[in-house]
């Protein structure tokens, strides 16, 4: 079982899940040193920005449906909290996830994200929503009870 997961700055490759479960520290240490080319183009490190933070999460968006698949994939996309098409979903990066990720990777998009762009539930639903095309001055309750 061998898998690439990629993202537009970094590059994790997970060549077995045996290479997995045996050091987090490792996969971590693959997606840095390979970072570091990048950003050893100048000579005194640069700072931690949002702009050049490390990737720690996984971003995590089911793109196709496992209504067919076995019950092992579905219990596969559940454990992972995805549960409609689209939905979007962020887990540290973690051997478990990156196992998780690899057995249903045919029904995922994945990228690899820093913690600043980490969004809740609850943040994402507050950036869909549409502006108000209103707003509300007073109403006669207000100017009747003269409050």
């Amino acid at each position: 079982m061998s898998g690439l997961l990629k993202s537009r700055t970094s590059t994790l490759l997970l060549s077995s899940r045996t290479w997995v479960q045996r050091s987090s520290a490792r996969c971590m240490t693959t997606s840095i040193t390979q970072e570091q080319p990048e950003a050893s183009s100048s000579t005194q490190a640069a700072p931690a920005t949002p702009e050049n933070a490390p990737n720690s999460h996984f971003k995590v968006t089911l793109r196709r449906s496992g209504i067919s698949m076995g019950d092992k994939v579905k219990g596969t996309l559940l454990a992972l909290g995805l549960h409609r098409r689209f939905q979007t979903v962020y887990h540290r990066h973690t051997p478990e996830a990156a196992g998780m990720i690899l057995k249903v990777k045919e029904l995922l998009e994945v990228e690899n994200v820093p913690a600043h762009m980490v969004r809740s539930a609850e943040e994402q639903n507050r950036e869909r929503k549409a502006v108000r095309g209103y707003q509300v001055v007073g109403n006669r309750r207000k100017s009747f009870m003269n409050v």
